[in-house]
């Protein structure tokens, strides 16, 4: 491993380590959001775009370096910005910061892990190539994939940016509805655990289903003209 990527790995290992050494996950809490939700909306009303801004930047870094806090992100949009605009505004974060994820892993590991085990690789970066963006979605899709473990195993294949940005960015988009849309009567949760029912879950698991109809099809119709 060279220099750069040392370099590289050691400054995100300083950060993530500054994050737990100042406890700053004290503030990406349920109770936190709910004890300085008047105050964030009154900083709100009063520095629209610097709030915007400072809301992007932490969900990007959060979810660049995998750290805990993304459904906190989520439900403090909505309690922000509204059901629609908090969607756009989480929804652009997280895509943002999971493409750095992705790219970042690209970079350090990506080389290394083809030359390993490309052999064992070669059929998954071959469907990649062929239905990546169906994949992805399917995994985007069913809440039951972490969400960074899925950016990190991503750029250790050859799966395409255009389509790990795209797939990302429609794939988030309902469990990001869900989730601000609930922000936005945040007085009404008792626990973001009340947000995510089995009714919920059911639907964006066959939602991901779907994406899958397309690859199965054409599965089918090969193996028929074999």
């Amino acid at each position: 491993m060279n220099a750069q990527r040392i370099i590289v790995i050691s400054f995100c290992v300083a950060l993530v380590a500054l994050f737990f050494i100042l406890d700053l996950g004290r503030l990406l809490t349920f109770a936190s959001l709910k004890a300085n939700h008047g105050a964030l909306l009154a900083f709100y009303g009063e520095h629209r775009t610097l709030t915007v801004a400072v809301f992007l930047a932490i969900y990007i870094i959060q979810t660049a370096l995998s750290l805990p806090g993304a459904t906190i992100l989520s439900l403090a949009a909505g309690a922000l910005f509204g059901a629609v605009a908090g969607t756009a505004w989480a929804v652009t974060g997280a895509t943002i910061g999971a493409t750095l994820a992705f790219l970042l892993t690209r970079y350090l590991f990506h080389d290394a892990v083809q030359r390993r085990f490309g052999p064992r690789l070669e059929g998954i970066n071959r469907e990649l190539e062929k239905a990546g963006l169906n994949y992805l979605l399917f995994l985007r899709l069913v809440p039951l994939f972490p969400f960074f473990l899925i950016n990190l195993g991503a750029g250790l294949t050859r799966l395409p940016l255009r389509t790990f940005v795209l797939g990302t960015f429609v794939g988030i988009i309902p469990g990001g509805f869900v989730y601000v849309n609930a922000g936005a009567s945040l007085a009404a949760i008792a626990s973001p655990a009340d947000i995510a029912s089995p009714r919920v879950i059911g639907s964006f698991a066959l939602l991901g289903l779907f994406s899958l109809v397309p690859v199965l099809y054409k599965k089918i119709t090969a193996q028929r003209r074999t």
